[in-house]
């Protein structure tokens, strides 16, 4: 290990999207109807989203096609095959998701296991979609201590097994005509399912074009807020850690619907402007110059908060103007932790970015009010 701190590159990304592309008119062959009956707030939640696509890991019967993990690992693949790279090259390994097929043990294995790898430093992070730049600093940070040349980060999203009636039917989420309620349902309508993954080294790739990373932040707001968007308690007890399901056991939990994935609308209102406190912050300190940024990635769930988003910071020093912002959602959805790296892999793929350019890529996390920055130099 070398005592000087290493540049780092980002030589290959990847990304697995799984199954068929879905339309808006089909989505609820693949996640079910509950009770049988078409959502009452789906459409609603459409027109919000703005997503005209996505993709599910499983039939419409229900049958999986794939795991997280072998989601996860098919990214990982792909984007060592990006950077003229092998398994056997591999030496850091940080995976990311909201949910990995496991309780126990950890995400990071389970891919490790579908990647077929030998020995290697292996680590899970898990939280919403903010734990992609979790791994992606943890494999940062690794190279660029010398502790490794082969660091990969990938996050992976399985949503949509969460969405099937089986965790609303016979619940206190539905009511006694079986609809779901909204802060429940809605969530069926945003999220979907796949994998993306980053390989970092500590030199460029010859002959191809590469990623200098300059730097990662990540800050949480945790202690301010309630959680925001969780799974495990129930909406009026979440923050509560003694009545989780850890507590109550998963049969009595699942009755209360404290199974399902839940989002506090309210409460993210309230939660963007604490994001948008962030940026600002990072603007007045230096970090952040938005007339050198050339090129923004920026995780959204919804084209409604994007355009809350830019509401906040058009008439500050902080806009980036929205011709130079890159987004993925409407063809392929929100991916949760698996978004930021789905969205790389196409923007390098398109050929908009020119060497010497700058790319800003920022996570906003509804989960406990969580953001992270990462800045990337086009070389």
């Amino acid at each position: 290990m070398s005592d000087a701190l290493r540049d780092v590159f980002i030589t290959g990304t990847g990304a697995v999207l799984p199954g068929e592309r879905v339309g808006n008119d089909r989505m609820e062959d693949f996640i079910g109807r509950v009770g049988g009956r078409p959502s009452a707030v789906g459409r609603r939640a459409l027109r919000w989203n703005g997503i005209e696509g996505r993709h599910y890991a499983l039939t419409p019967d229900g049958a999986p096609l794939h795991s997280n993990a072998s989601m996860c690992a098919g990214a990982v693949q792909a984007a060592l095959d990006d950077a003229g790279l092998g398994i056997a090259d591999l030496q850091h390994l940080g995976a990311a998701t909201t949910q990995g097929d496991y309780l126990v043990p950890g995400h990071a294995s389970a891919v490790q296991a579908e990647l077929g790898a030998a020995a290697l430093e292996a680590v899970s992070y898990q939280s919403v979609c903010a734990s992609a730049l979790m791994a992606a600093k943890g494999a940062w940070l690794s190279v660029r201590a010398g502790e490794a040349d082969v660091a990969a980060a990938c996050a992976g999203e399985f949503s949509s097994r969460w969405f099937r009636p089986a965790f609303y039917e016979g619940t206190a989420l539905t009511d006694r005509r079986g609809r779901v309620r909204m802060e429940a349902d809605f969530l069926r309508f945003t999220l979907s399912d796949g994998a993306g993954a980053v390989v970092m080294e500590p030199r460029p790739r010859p002959g191809g074009r590469s990623l200098k990373v300059r730097w990662i932040d990540m800050t949480s707001l945790a202690g301010r807020f309630d959680p925001c968007m969780w799974a495990g308690s129930t909406f009026a007890d979440r923050a509560d850690l003694k009545s989780a399901w850890s507590h109550a056991g998963p049969t009595a939990a699942h009755g209360a619907g404290a199974m399902a994935l839940l989002q506090d609308f309210e409460l993210l209102k309230i939660v963007i402007r604490a994001w948008i406190g962030v940026w600002l912050g990072k603007v007045d300190a230096g970090r952040i110059a938005p007339d050198q940024v050339d090129h923004l990635l920026c995780h959204y769930s919804a084209r409604s908060l994007r355009a809350e988003i830019v509401g906040l910071l058009e008439n500050t020093a902080a806009m980036i103007p929205e011709e130079r912002w890159f987004t993925t959602l409407p063809e392929s959805g929100n991916v949760g932790s698996a978004s930021i790296w789905v969205m790389l892999d196409a923007f390098l793929k398109s050929g908009r970015g020119k060497p010497g350019e700058t790319v800003l890529c920022i996570v906003p996390e509804s989960g406990r009010a969580m953001i992270g920055f990462m800045m990337l130099e086009i070389v």
